[in-house]
């Protein structure tokens, strides 16, 4: 049998450059058998018509009707069947499509201030990182356990600093896929999604053990020696400890006690190993993660008892927030990890939003000395002012609209009012707040105290931050002790 002659290889750069081959190829190719086979059906296909269809009808003849054929006993026998019981009734309904969320909820991803301003710039938090996260949660709250666990493997590997959401992870996914149906299924489904985030590891660090840089990795993965804060404090419960620290150490001194304070220790902005404390305890690294675990004990707990798809957005927030408040060497970018997810379930329920609607401020508000530019200036605060009005906007309408006796916060000119407001009067005076310490940090701090004191508006911005962070981490703690039950507007799956 005679062959196709062989085609030339030619390198990449030169396959669009190909000649083609001079001779013929010795069969027809197969569109044109094709379209024969195509032509001689078509020929033949009035006369299969002619034979097929009845003959046409005489001019003035009656029509003729088919005659009524009597119901079938199956189909009288089914009829005569007592009702279904409610759980076969349940399995035979069919499941009710998943709701999407509003779009204002990916507008509120998408226009985030302080996206916006950390994404592209920085290595650590862009929105690459976390797209991969948010696909994870998607997939997780649509009931697909398995891709969602093998992207969050991806992500950990293109980012170590996930970590902390990794136990809320585990113990879901352990809940939820694995167990309670079955030992040998359950087993199955463990080694499966074992091997599939086992694959994930070994594709990013086989190369490092190969070349014998584990060491080396881990050292640079995990740098302790880099002190407890970072040169900026983030706006996290280390806020507080430090401060009470250095006022301990000032009163005591006027008592006469003999008190070391190290110069700058933490004021100075320095990154490296931190002085001790002059009166508390030092902080060591095994003590944040112990707070860190103890922390989002709650959550792992709720996970493991009622393991509900619906949830696993505000527990993975939840998590990402105890490693934020309590975590070492946090920096202050690190609250884009719980703010972004947040922002999905925000047009949930209007205590979602009133809590995001402070949450996101505060956030964007904490990255403002990232940008010390004065070019920078009004673009950050423009920014800021533009998504605070488009939130307004957006939940005042979205929940008006949803409910007219819930919805009753913001009045025909869009001012607060007094009674059944959008937020409260004491979260409408915080937000004040943050007014009167940009204007002193711009402004008032220059003429008061000149060039000296140079940490102070940093320590302001990250002592007031640090309130408004401690109180989103109780929200969200309170919601999960207090709020098991809470049904979500979104309901991705029915509870069986």
């Amino acid at each position: 049998m005679r062959q196709a002659p062989a085609r030339p290889h030619l390198p990449l750069h030169r396959l669009r450059r190909a000649p083609l081959l001079a001779r013929p190829h010795p069969r027809p190719p197969r569109a044109a058998v094709v379209h024969r086979r195509l032509v001689a059906v078509d020929a033949r296909l009035p006369a299969l018509l002619r034979l097929l269809l009845p003959p046409p009808r005489p001019p003035g003849a009656p029509r003729r009707r088919l005659p009524r054929l009597p119901p079938r006993p199956r189909r009288a026998a089914l009829l005569r069947l007592p009702p279904l019981p409610p759980p076969h009734r349940r399995l035979l309904r069919p499941p009710p499509p998943p709701r999407l969320r509003p779009p204002a909820s990916l507008a509120l991803v998408l226009w985030s201030p302080a996206l916006l301003a950390v994404d592209h710039v920085h290595f650590q938090y862009n929105g690459f990182l976390m797209g991969l996260l948010l696909l994870s949660l998607h997939f997780l709250e649509q009931g697909r356990d398995l891709a969602g666990g093998v992207v969050f493997a991806a992500l950990l590997c293109s980012k170590h600093l996930f970590l902390v959401a990794a136990p809320v992870y585990f113990v879901y996914i352990f809940r939820h896929y694995c167990c309670g149906r079955g030992v040998v299924r359950g087993l199955g489904r463990l080694v499966l999604m074992g091997a599939g985030v086992a694959a994930v590891f070994a594709a990013a660090f086989v190369p490092f053990l190969y070349y014998g840089q584990m060491q080396q990795l881990f050292n640079r993965l995990f740098p302790f020696g880099r002190g407890l804060c970072h040169a900026y404090w983030a706006p996290n419960f280390w806020v507080f400890y430090i401060l009470l620290d250095k006022i301990l150490a000032f009163l005591l001194r006027r008592l006469g006690f003999n008190i070391q304070i190290p110069e700058a220790s933490f004021t100075g902005g320095l990154v490296g190993n931190s002085s001790p404390f002059a009166v508390l305890p030092k902080v060591t690294p095994i003590t944040t993660f112990l707070l860190v675990i103890l922390a989002m004990s709650p959550c792992l707990m709720k996970a493991f008892s009622k393991p509900q798809p619906r949830h696993i957005i505000r527990w993975v927030s939840y998590a990402t927030t105890c490693g934020f408040m309590f975590g070492w060497h946090v920096h202050e970018k690190a609250s884009l990890h719980f703010t972004i997810p947040l922002a999905l379930i925000a047009m949930d329920s209007l205590e979602d939003a009133k809590h995001y609607f402070v949450l996101s401020i505060v956030s964007c508000y904490s990255l403002f000395p990232l940008l010390f530019e004065n070019q920078e200036y009004p673009i950050k605060v423009m920014l800021l002012l533009t998504y605070a009005t488009l939130m307004w906007v957006g939940f005042s309408s979205h929940f008006a609209a949803k409910s007219p006796q819930e919805g009753k916060k913001v009045n025909e000119s869009s001012s607060v009012v007094r009674k059944n407001s959008f937020i409260g009067w004491i979260s409408f005076s915080y937000l004040l707040g943050i007014v009167a310490i940009e204007l002193w940090s711009q402004v008032f701090h220059h003429y008061v105290f000149g060039s000296r004191f140079p940490f102070l508006p940093l320590i302001m911005v990250s002592l007031y931050c640090g309130v408004g962070m401690m109180y989103s981490w109780m929200w969200q703690l309170a919601w999960i002790r207090l709020q098991p039950e809470l049904q979500s507007p979104v309901a991705i799956e029915p509870d069986t």
